[in-house]
């Protein structure tokens, strides 16, 4: 097979992120190939700690686990029955301990770690615990693989910051195998256009509360993920094309024989990893090259705005040094080849029969936008990842699949692309940096010039939105929404009411601190601003009336107020009242909102980087970051 040599972009941004992360990259890999051991680990504890560590078991696991020969397996999950996503893994364990002791290794359930789900807590006091759930969930994987017992890991999860919280905790484990082992997305249901269609008239008052869970009910009915193209299917996106999931395990519904297969193969591919020729721990597969193909992947489909923190944090537990700015250069040379909702009408399992992760990994190595030559947990090669599981005979095989999508209204080749861009654009300007997604957003809506109505809460926009106030031209600011401030909750229960003043003629844009979700749609939002209004940034000058300015074409976001009346002006709701902070669980993550570093650093509070480290000067506010 010819190679196609990599795009120069692409090298060029891998070569500058290699050469920042230097110093951290090597300390980290130092760090993970001095906790290697040849030889299951477990042998070097004392006989108490270990009888400890076989205690329960049964049978030959227990045999095996006494004679300190077979590798141990850490099955880590994020099982709980109430949400549909993670609801398929409570059979996983039974069949990977079972596939795992086939391939001469035993395998434990080595804890769980917390999901919750956006979509319930949407709009509401729990939605402030979601960020942070991303550093709890790292810490309760890392708390999960601290008994010296496993020489790999199966991570089972699937949505929002599930995926990059297990990989966090992994990576501080770095000289351990580990294999992510997905669930898949739940059959289609209401299509994506219809239910935003009723959402929208719910917010006009022109559909009753029964209607609407009638559609919502229609769109979320069974097992398995959500199948838009959110956080939750990015994630099992951009991990794949990261080489951290078996080809093709990605959009295999729950239910299934395939994906059945594919899960107890997963236990038998971590212990060959586990040892001899093919050890393969995860810090070598998140490598420099495999973070630059996550951010592809993640463009090339239009997917959450998200990763726009969560790959900078996993980067940075890897010792790589990932930056917004990294993710702009990136965004102008990958075309858009996904027309998925919320970028189209289309859903993930559209995707999937359309070609899915095989076709876009195909077309993409051969542009040259992808790095071919990484370690995966299928083994060395990203050309793998171009071939499709199947079941012949009940055999679990991979085969090559139709070099052509099969349905280019939903997934194309980089030769003809939706957009010649990624859809990503960074904001700057003297509010700061933010993150803006313009794959959505119609040409004609991309360049806002109106005043702005200031809010520090949804409620607030919600009740001047129904006495009408906004109806007109204008830029909503909803600041004190970061993370220091409340956690950064999404505000994605916006979007209907936003969409109203747009579908009446009115020029609109939504400027926030805090997040807008992995549905972030067709109104132009510049999102996650930092610095953000709690640590002083500039957003919290910014008063009703303003003229702002957001231009998605030229990468701008100013307010339009000269440079001494802007430093003049008061800071406004800064820090926001602690009052807040409390309920619902709030007032336990106290400590995190202190400690959290900006959203342009993965919004982390684990060894939060100075902006230096990065390359570029401190931005005038962070300096007031130390408030709260």
């Amino acid at each position: 097979m010819s190679r196609t040599a990599v795009h120069p972009v692409v090298a060029e941004v891998t070569a500058r992120i290699a050469a920042r992360s230097a110093g951290t990259r090597s300390a980290y890999l130092t760090r993970t190939a001095a906790a290697h051991e040849e030889g299951p680990v477990r042998r070097g504890l004392a006989c108490s700690n270990l009888a400890h560590g076989f205690a329960a078991a049964e049978g030959v696991d227990k045999k095996a686990l006494r004679e300190l020969r077979m590798p141990g397996v850490a099955i880590v999950s994020s099982y709980n029955d109430m949400l549909s996503a993670h609801q398929p893994m409570h059979e996983y364990p039974v069949w990977l301990k079972a596939s795992v002791r086939e391939a001469g290794g035993v395998a434990q359930f080595a804890g769980g770690v917390p999901a919750m789900c956006d979509g319930i807590t949407q709009g509401r006091a729990g939605m402030e615990l979601s960020l942070f759930s991303r550093e709890v969930i790292a810490m309760s994987a890392a708390i999960a693989l601290s008994h010296d017992m496993f020489d790999a890991a199966l991570l089972l999860g699937v949505c929002d910051k599930i995926v990059p919280g297990l990989l966090i905790g992994a990576l501080s484990f770095g000289h351990l195998p580990a294999i992510l082992v997905p669930a898949g997305p739940m059959n289609s249901g209401l299509p994506n256009k219809e239910k935003s269609r009723i959402r929208q008239l719910y917010a006009e008052g022109k559909a009753t509360r029964e209607d609407l869970l009638d559609a919502e009910a229609a769109s979320y009915h069974s097992a398995g993920t959500c199948t838009f193209y959110g956080t939750a299917n990015s994630n099992q996106m951009v991990v794949e094309v990261m080489g951290l999931h078996l080809p093709g395990a990605s959009f295999v519904q729950p239910g299934s024989p395939l994906r059945r297969a594919l899960t107890e193969e997963a236990g038998r591919r971590a212990v060959a990893l586990s040892r001899g020729e093919e050890y393969t721990p995860v810090a070598e597969v998140i490598d420099e090259r495999a973070v630059v193909n996550g951010v592809v992947a993640l463009l090339a489909t239009g997917g959450s705005t998200n990763h726009t923190m969560h790959l900078v944090a996993i980067a940075a537990a890897a010792g790589i040094q990932l930056t917004w700015d990294d993710f702009d250069e990136l965004s102008r040379v990958v075309p858009l080849l996904a027309n998925v909702y919320p970028n189209g009408s289309a859903d993930i399992n559209h995707f999937h029969a359309a070609g899915g992760v095989q076709f876009l990994v195909g077309t993409l190595l051969d542009a040259g936008l992808l790095h071919p030559d990484v370690r995966t947990v299928a083994g060395a090669g990203l050309h793998r990842y171009r071939t499709e599981p199947v079941l012949l005979e009940g055999k679990l095989v991979w085969r090559e699949v139709e070099t052509r999508s099969l349905d280019e209204s939903v997934l194309r080749p980089a030769s003809n692309p939706f957009a010649p861009d990624g859809g990503l654009r960074m904001l700057t300007g003297n509010l700061g940096s933010a993150v803006l997604k313009v794959s959505a957003i119609a040409p004609e809506h991309r360049v806002v010039r109106a005043p702005a109505r200031v809010f520090t809460t949804q409620d607030g926009f919600d009740r001047a939105f129904k006495a009408g106030e906004l109806d007109r031209d204008v830029v909503v600011v909803i600041r004190d929404q970061g993370p220091r401030a409340n956690g950064m909750p999404e505000l994605h229960g916006l979007t209907p009411a936003l969409g109203v003043l747009m579908d009446r003629g009115h020029r609109v844009a939504l400027v926030t601190d805090g997040r807008m979700s992995g549905a972030s749609g067709r109104i132009p939002a510049a999102i996650q601003l930092t610095p953000e209004a709690a640590a002083g940034g500039p957003v919290a000058r910014v008063r009703d009336g303003d003229l702002l300015q957001l231009d998605a074409t030229t990468g701008e976001l100013d307010v339009l107020v000269s440079a001494t009346e802007l430093a003049s002006r008061e800071l406004v709701d800064c820090p926001p009242e602690e009052a807040s902070w409390t309920g619902t669980g709030r007032e336990l993550f106290a400590a995190l909102r202190r400690a959290v570093g900006p959203a342009d650093q993965g919004a982390s509070v684990f060894g939060a980087v100075t902006p230096e480290h990065f390359g570029r000067p401190a931005h005038p506010s962070e300096s007031q970051q130390t408030l709260a």
